[in-house]
């Protein structure tokens, strides 16, 4: 995928969900996968002419395993004139070692967040963009009904009332295809999962179910999208306003 195409996209989702107001500070929540750095990305050039003017700013949250090594990251936001700021905690040896977490993906995330909202606030960002792309949200449909038998996935904009921060979602029109490709076309310092479960979850599960899906029966994923869109899911906008890419 060309940057052009990406650029393309998120916009599209931007004004689908006017994600993005005048004088928005975002931070960016950059973990080291493809994912979060193909978002700086998105905004760093988008920026650059969307009618809004905004500012972006990139924050990690290092978990505390210790094997990270997230200079070149420092090195892409310096390029691209981003504040970068690294929070450390200890929420691996945490999980891993003190409480020795058998399931520990839903302690974790809400752990990373509650870290990543606490520092955007700090550095008076007003909305919090994660780099969820069109896939995940299929992937999180289908783990909410296999496993909690509701229809329901993430809306591409949440507010939280408790820490006064809008979640917002530029990648939902981006495929993971898509991002696999520009990351190799760009070359993005991608750094390497340090959590020792990663790829051994519900959602690693769901990934590739939703591949079988669609090789099974071309189309499945669009299919899947679309009825979400529809679906009158709490948080989404009425569908009959709503264009796909």
């Amino acid at each position: 995928m060309k940057l052009q195409r990406l650029l393309s996209l998120t916009r599209q989702a931007i004004d689908a969900y006017h994600m993005i107001a005048q004088n928005d500070h975002i931070a960016l929540g950059i973990s080291g996968g493809k994912d979060s750095l193909t978002l700086l990305y998105a905004l760093g050039n988008l920026r650059n002419f969307y009618p809004n003017h905004f500012k972006i700013s990139a924050i990690t949250v290092d978990l505390g395993f210790g094997n990270m090594d997230l200079e070149p990251i420092r090195s892409l936001c310096h390029n691209f004139s981003v504040p970068y700021q690294i929070i450390s905690t200890n929420i691996g040896p945490i999980l891993f070692e003190s409480r020795n977490e058998s399931n520990p993906c839903s302690l974790c995330a809400k752990m990373r967040k509650g870290a990543l909202n606490r520092a955007a606030k700090e550095m008076g960002c007003n909305k919090i963009a994660y780099a969820h792309h069109r896939d995940d949200v299929i992937e999180t449909m289908l783990l909410s009904m296999l496993y909690e038998g509701r229809f329901y996935s993430f809306s591409p904009c949440t507010y939280l009332d408790r820490m006064d921060l809008t979640l917002i979602r530029p990648l939902i029109f981006v495929t993971e295809a898509e991002v696999i490709g520009f990351r190799n076309k760009y070359q993005l310092p991608v750094c390497k999962n340090p959590c020792p479960v990663d790829g051994h979850t519900k959602r690693e599960y769901v990934k590739k179910l939703s591949k079988q899906l669609e090789f099974e029966n071309p189309g499945a994923k669009n299919r899947m999208f679309r009825a979400i869109i529809d679906g009158n899911i709490k948080g989404w906008p009425d569908p009959n306003s709503m264009k796909l890419p």
